[in-house]
């Protein structure tokens, strides 16, 4: 796709890449060029086909050109979050038994380094920002290194690779245990993207832009931007979500891609905006006006008075939100982890429907999603093109097709557990309606079992918890107990406009407040609206409000925003004794 681009739209932008605060464009003829100069230096290096190389970065401009450099040269990608610790670097480079490793920063390198000497088989590693001021960075280097290689030797070397060839490692980051690697192949990644672009035609076309802040180590965030260089979308990065606000509104996306937790930012923040000006009683309204307006698109459509409510709030508060979005963003794709039902009519009323997708890192990302033509809140989707879905007869989403990961790597035993003729055991729990749209209803190994022995998948309560601004995160519990509980921590950025809305001291921690009433009442009162979804025996009873939110750093958190359940549990297990003792 590289060559067919820089050959037939040599002048098309397939980037814009950030240089000292502004946007520069690079050409389908200039890109091309990098990933054959960066390709012929890896040559030159040594490197054969089939050799792992890792790429430990954020998400730039840089990740994106090594990614298909590499390929050029007849290696496999191996993505390590640039949060990894030594132990996860070590695992990874060690298990994929990695020739060479990309690292960012001086402070990567330093990862590296302190585990390098265990690991014989790592002989380059490589720095994307120059170790100091003035030196060259990987791109100069490796540039240099391949310049008496020819490009007809990277050529026949891209061209060894068949669709059957291992494309990339990516390693699960895991809610509990050792990551494992899942082997996806060239076929796997082509079979995604034709998919992904047959739904999606509106935003894959040529000319459209889409930027991309989740970390590319993600499988959806990289296989949307090769879907961007496949269809000539131009392709920005940004590597940090605090400036994402500032990115979007200079950048202007036609779409985005994000988990839900971006979603939730951006909406609370928004509330939050409008309560501390005084104009919460007219966002609260458009808010009601958007879901009630959604709502009516799925049952025939809004009638003359809700069109005509919401126009006047497209003009007051809508067109503010998709400001912030940059003004011309037409739609959002999320994926990752569940979307509450309320959030996506927000922002299909507001008029950027967020399309929910579900997939897993063995199914090369989406294996269903909701597209403009085929669309229902509070589900994921009906399959993808070329995809079967089936659910099993204990509520297993069992997922076959083009996009299912060969296997794990270096590990028999978790592959034939998880792959069984053809069909992939997600692990998930899932129903299928009649006209083929899948809903997600928990995950097998998290469903509770209360000391009466019902059964109660903790998804529902806790994606409707953490709507609310106030909440941050949560895991409900109460596994052999007599009832269900609840940790929930306090959204730190939401946290100081409800303190001032409530006259608490400015000082005040979340630790200083976690027996307030004020607190507790607004608590008590999220945790009422979610327990409308479930039954009396599935409801939460009581909860504890943690002095600390949930964080990737303290290790509750992966990179990619899911829950580690097990070491909330054991980080917190005081806390969930004391729901059941006092």
């Amino acid at each position: 796709m590289v060559w067919a681009n820089a050959e037939r739209f040599g002048n098309a932008v397939s980037f814009r890449r950030r240089v000292d605060g502004t946007w520069v464009d690079v050409t389908a003829r200039d890109f091309a060029a990098q990933v054959m100069a960066v390709a012929k230096g890896l040559l030159a290096a040594g490197l054969e086909p089939g050799d792992r190389i890792g790429l430990m970065s954020k998400t730039r401009y840089e990740w994106t050109l090594l990614d298909l450099a590499i390929w050029h040269a007849g290696g496999v990608v191996v993505p390590i979050y640039e949060t990894s610790s030594a132990e996860q670097v070590e695992w990874i480079l060690s298990d994929s038994g990695a020739k060479a490793v990309f690292v960012e920063t001086a402070a990567h390198r330093d990862t590296v380094d302190s585990v390098v000497a265990g690991l014989p088989e790592v002989r380059h590693v490589w720095q994307v920002e120059g170790p100091a001021a003035g030196a060259s960075g990987a791109v100069d280097e490796l540039t240099a290194l391949g310049a008496g290689v020819s490009d007809e030797d990277v050529h026949t070397r891209r061209r060894l690779a068949g669709a059957d060839d291992t494309a990339t490692l990516v390693y699960t980051s895991g809610t509990t245990g050792r990551p494992k690697g899942c082997e996806l192949t060239h076929r796997n990644l082509l079979a995604e993207i034709r998919s992904d672009i047959a739904a999606f035609p509106q935003l894959m076309q040529a000319g459209n832009s889409l930027l991309v802040f989740l970390p590319l180590a993600h499988i959806l965030a990289r296989v949307i931007a090769l879907c961007g260089v496949y269809t000539r979308v131009t392709l920005g990065h940004t590597p940090d979500v605090k400036n994402l606000v500032e990115d979007l509104g200079t950048f202007r996306p036609t779409f985005v891609v994000a988990v839900p937790r971006v979603f939730e930012k951006v909406y609370n923040g928004a509330k939050q905006k409008a309560h501390a000006s005084g104009k919460g009683k007219i966002f609260d309204a458009a808010e009601a006006t958007a879901v009630q307006y959604s709502e009516a698109l799925s049952a025939g459509g809004p009638g003359l008075g809700l069109k005509l409510k919401h126009a006047l709030f497209g003009k007051l508060v809508y067109s503010k939100l998709q400001a912030a979005l940059g003004g011309r963003c037409i739609a959002a794709v999320s994926g990752g982890a569940p979307l509450g039902e309320r959030l996506a009519h927000f922002f299909r009323g507001v008029g950027v429907p967020v399309l929910e997708g579900y997939g897993l890192t063995e199914t090369t990302a989406a294996a269903c999603v909701n597209t403009k033509s085929a669309f229902r809140v509070g589900t994921v989707g009906k399959p993808v093109g070329g995809t079967s879905v089936r659910i099993a007869d204990d509520g297993e989403v069992l997922i076959k097709g083009d996009v299912v990961f060969r296997g794990y790597w270096n590990n028999e035993a978790a592959t034939k557990e998880s792959l069984e003729d053809g069909w992939f055991h997600t692990g998930d729990l899932g129903k299928l309606d009649d006209e083929g749209f899948l809903s997600i209803t928990g995950r097998k190994k998290e469903i509770i079992v209360t000391a009466g022995g019902k059964n109660v998948s903790p998804a529902v309560l806790e994606d409707r918890l953490r709507a609310h601004p106030l909440i941050s995160q949560c895991m409900v519990v109460g596994d052999a107990q007599p009832f269900i509980g609840a940790l929930i921590t306090i959204d730190p950025e939401f946290f100081p406009a409800w303190k001032e809305q409530n006259g608490k001291p400015e000082s005040a921690t979340v630790a200083d407040l976690v027996d307030d009433e004020a607190l507790r009442a607004e608590i008590q009162a999220a945790v009422d609206e979610a327990n409308q979804a479930v039954s009396k025996a599935e409801a939460i009873k009581k909860f504890r409000i943690l002095p600390v939110d949930f964080t990737e750093a303290g290790g509750e958190m992966t990179p990619s925003l899911k829950l580690r359940r097990s070491v909330v549990a054991s980080t917190y297990k005081q806390d969930i004794e004391a729901i059941y003792t006092r």
